[in-house]
Parts: structure tokens; sequence; C-alpha cells
């Protein structure tokens, strides 16, 4: 049992890492058993979690524990996805018995902390908020009940219960964070409460970290401000207070600029996204210097033991036979769902994340008389597996989805599963010989999929996008769809994209499986030896300090 009225982590924090952080995210990836993730934002995060415990760094996680999770992605009867909110329960979160209140649209709403400790999941310490509590009316309620709230006041209102509630949380914790890093601007709020208490922005910057993970200017949250201040995002600060502080003099208020006004330090995800990050955002005045630390993965979680002993010991033969066995693993649940059986000794390309428009899930059937010659060359079959999990709000994404479901029933060597999850997820990356990775670039900003498909022997085909640009080289570890100009109208780039993307398949890598293996076991030895340990979250935890919470008060400069 944990003591909260102080609260320190409970391991012995090592030398280097004594600095005091408090991680704000609105989703965690932490295990499969619990669901308050939907995509790689939480992958990433639970990753970041478990790295800062292997490191033994003072930090904790701030998140929400969400009732209902995302959703759980089932099927109708004719195997069309269908949307499924349940109540979820954990018998391994502690209740802390801290509670406190938030003004939430001028009515106080009660929040409640529960707590994750490092012994359950080997995680950084992680509190969650939940406003689920009796004292609370139903509307309040419901604050907590679904991640991504598609009610845009109701949303407002999870990103208050992050930030603010968050801000609360670690006073009543007696736990001064040194630094409060905002994954994402969600938590923005944070940074209200505490320029309240200070009413110095030099204070808090020097507090302040800030990650983005949108590359592209439209993607970033924009809301009435008007709204905000109705709401009580902006806490005790007037709405003149909340425009000279942010500088935001129209009627929008955009989040991550207000971050980038607000943080100290900020930070893309990889060296590409970290470039166009400051390009996106250099003719606004008053924000930060924005750097890049390159989002990884925890390959302690996401690794294959006996794969790796096997790649350890340089002995091909353990290799191909662990490899085959991952592989039957997947295709007893490509059975189990769809009826079709898969065959290990066949290619098999598998594309798997969030299913968003940009990341063109059903790119490689756009062209379908060249889609089908692909699945009958004679000798040389190929294994084609979709999985993902759309924003159940997003029809066109949940329609491409459904129109996958359909056009798979024409094909027997081709298969779309449903539950997208970690669990899942690692169960598809063992099971991969191919990862498929075509988002339109420059739209992914890291994308972490492709780094924990590698440490578990699959190789990367990919546009030229994110972390890719970090890792592959094209032959050697894997392959990359020619580049070409983004400047291009979408059409042109989609069309392009997937004629590069089918004959790098047609005349490289299905040629290479089936009449080099011994090249092709070679590629898969570089892959998997060179995406660690730089693409392992050890490294990437390490570097937030090293190159983030460390120099913050050393920091000062403003980029105009």
């Amino acid at each position: 049992m944990e003591t909260f009225e102080k609260f320190q982590v409970p391991y012995k924090v090592a030398s280097k890492y004594k600095k005091r952080v408090a991680y704000f995210c609105m989703e965690f990836g932490i295990d499969q058993a619990l669901k308050i993730f939907s995509g790689g934002l939480g992958f990433l995060a639970g990753s970041h979690m478990r790295a800062a415990y292997a490191e033994k760094q003072n930090l904790i996680g701030i998140g929400i524990l969400w009732k209902y999770g995302y959703y759980d992605q089932v099927r109708r009867g004719k195997g069309e996805m269908d949307v499924l909110f349940r109540e979820r329960l954990y018998n391994f979160l502690e209740d802390t018995g801290i509670r406190f209140q938030i003004d939430v649209n001028g009515h106080g709403v009660w929040v409640k902390a529960m707590y994750l400790a490092p012994s359950v999941f080997s995680t950084a310490p992680i509190f969650l908020l939940s406003t689920d509590v009796p004292e609370n009316d139903y509307l309040a309620q419901t604050i907590s009940h679904r991640l991504y709230d598609n009610n845009t006041e109701a949303k407002i209102a999870q990103y208050m219960l992050l930030g603010l509630g968050g801000a609360k949380l670690l006073e009543a914790l007696n736990w001064d964070p040194e630094v409060y890093h905002l994954n994402e601007a969600h938590g923005l709020p944070a940074a209200f409460h505490v320029y309240q208490q200070e009413r110095s922005l030099e204070t808090l910057k020097s507090k302040f970290i800030f990650t983005t993970h949108t590359p592209v200017e439209a993607g970033n949250e924009k809301h009435d401000i008007r709204m905000l201040d109705k709401l009580g995002f902006f806490g005790d600060l007037s709405l003149e207070e909340a425009r000279n502080l942010t500088g935001m003099d129209g009627q929008i208020f955009n989040q991550s600029l207000a971050a980038l006004r607000l943080a100290g330090l900020a930070n893309g995800v990889s060296k590409k996204h970290g470039e166009i990050s400051r390009k996106m955002w250099g003719d606004f005045e008053g924000i930060c210097p924005i750097g890049h630390i390159t989002n990884s993965q925890n390959h302690a979680y996401w690794h294959d033991p006996e794969l790796d002993a096997a790649l350890q010991n340089k002995t091909d033969k353990a290799l191909i036979r662990r490899k085959a066995e991952m592989k039957k693993a997947l295709f007893d649940e490509v059975v189990d769902q769809t009826g079709k059986q898969f065959d290990p000794n066949v290619l098999t390309v598998v594309w798997a994340r969030r299913l968003a428009g940009y990341k063109r899930a059903d790119l490689i059937t756009r062209d379908i008389e060249r889609f089908e010659r692909l699945l009958s060359r004679p000798g040389q079959p190929i294994q084609i597996i979709w999985a993902g999990k759309p924003y159940p709000m997003d029809y066109s994404a949940v329609d491409t989805f459904n129109h996958l479901i359909q056009l798979v029933r024409k094909y027997p060597s081709t298969a779309v599963l449903t539950g997208y999850e970690l669990k899942l997820s690692k169960l598809m990356k063992g099971g991969a010989d191919v990862w498929l990775n075509n988002p339109r670039v420059p739209r992914e900003a890291s994308g972490t999929s492709g780094m924990t498909a590698a440490m578990n022997g699959a190789l990367n085909l990919s546009t030229w996008d994110g972390w890719v640009i970090e890792f592959a080289k094209h032959g050697h570890n894997g392959f990359v769809v020619p580049e070409h100009d983004p400047a291009m109208p979408y059409e042109q780039q989609d069309i392009l994209d997937r004629d590069n993307l089918l004959t790098v398949l047609e005349d490289e890598i299905i040629p290479t499986y089936y009449e080099q293996p011994d090249k092709w076991w070679q590629l898969v030895r570089n892959s998997m030896t060179e995406v660690v340990p730089f693409f392992d979250s050890d490294r990437m935890a390490a570097e937030y300090y090293d190159k983030l919470y460390k120099k913050l008060k050393k920091q000062k400069a403003v980029m105009g």
C-alpha cells in the first residue's frame, strides 16, 4: 500500500534522473488488460512509462481512467465492424482516497484519483483521474466515460480533467514537479493553473515541455475561445488575461500554438517532424525552440525472446523455425475470426494501425486488376491481412474498413481482423513477413508500428516518412517506396504511391522471398539488429531527460 500524502516513486531513483517530471497524456497503451488507449499516441506513452521504470526515472504519468475505454471493435451479422462501449473494472488499480473538485462550466465536478503501481505492469507510477463518482450528476460522470468524446464541450471538459485535474492532483500528492511534460496539447489547462499561482510567464516556461505529434497545421486542434472561457478552460484567468498570455487575438484558440508559447522547450517526434514543425510554426511570434526526439517502442515488452535468441546465436534454422511458429500463431487468429486458413510458408503482408484517411489502408487495392494479378502469381503466392480501429465517428474511415471486409470475401488469401489493440498488434507483428506502411507524405509525424514489427522479424515496406527516414536502407533492412513531390495533388500522389508500391512488391520483395531466401533472411537479421538500441524506448526516455528536462531552466531564448 502506497502513501499518497507526500508521494515518492516507490523505487530508488537513478542519480542522473532525479529531476521530478509529471507526464500528462490522454491515453496510455500499457497492457492489453488496461483499456485506456486508442492508437499510436497511447502505444508511445505506454512504452515511455515502461522505459522510465526500467531506467529508474523520477517520473510519474497522469492520465484518465476511461470507464468505457476507446471502444471495442466487434462485427455485425455480415462481418462489418460495429462499435461496442463496455464498462471496464480493474482490481489492480488502487484507490488513492484523493478527492477534489474542478469547475467545469460553472459547476463543481468531483474527481477521484486511482493509482497504477509499478509492480503491476513494470511502469513508472501512473495516476488515473475519474469523474465517475456518485457525488457527480450523470453529465459530470460522463466526462471520463469515453476516450476522445465526439461532443466538443465534452472533449474540452476531458482536457480540463487531464490538465487542471492533473495539476490539482499533484498538489494533493505534495509532489511538486520540476517539469510538466504535455504529450500533445490536451493537458494545456495545467499551464493556466500553474500560471495563476506563479503569475510569471518566465517561471511557467521554466517548467513546461510540449511534445507535438501533428505534422500539418490544419490538424492541430482549434476551438472557439469564448466557449473555452465559458467552460473554464483557462481556470480563474479572465478571457483578456488568457488572450494576453497566449497571444490569441481572434475568436479561434489554437491549442498547439498556445502550448508552444507557454512551454520553455518543445519537440517533434522524428527528425523530419522536427524540421516540419520548425518550418510550420517558425513565423509565429513568441514560440519556444522546437527540437526533436524520435519516438521509439519498448523492446523489452514487444520483442519475442526466442526470436531474439536465434538472432543472437546467428542460427538461421532457429530464426526461420521461430518465425514460422509466430506466423502460425497469427493464422490461428485469422481462421478463428474469418474461417480462412493461411499457410506459414507463404509470404505474408500485413497492414495494421489506426485507420485514418491519410494512412490509406486500401491503397494497394485501388488498381483492382493489378491487385488480382499480385494475388495470383504462379508459384509465388502472397497473403495479405489488414486490421485497424478507426475513430468511431469517422464515417469515411469506417466505410474504408467495411469496404475491405467486403473486398476480401472474393480472395481466399486475404483477411481483415477486428480488435486491433496491443495483444493483436503483437500477434500481427510476429506473423508478418512484410509490414506495410503507406501514409501520404509528410502526414506521419513518426509512426511506430514498424519499429516493433522490425523487432519481430518483419521487413518494413514504407513510404519515405516519419521514423523510417532514420532507419530504412532500401534492399538492406527493408524496402522504401520511391519519393515524389508532396506538393502535387493528393489524387496524383496516391496513384504514384500505389503504382510504385506494387512495383516494389512484384519486382523485389516477392522474388527475393521465394528465389533468394538467404538474402531474405539476411535482410531480416539486418532489420532486427539495426532497430535496436536506437528505436528502443530506453534511449528515448533517456533523451527526454538529457535534451529537454535537464535543459529546461537554462533555455530562455524564443523563436519569433
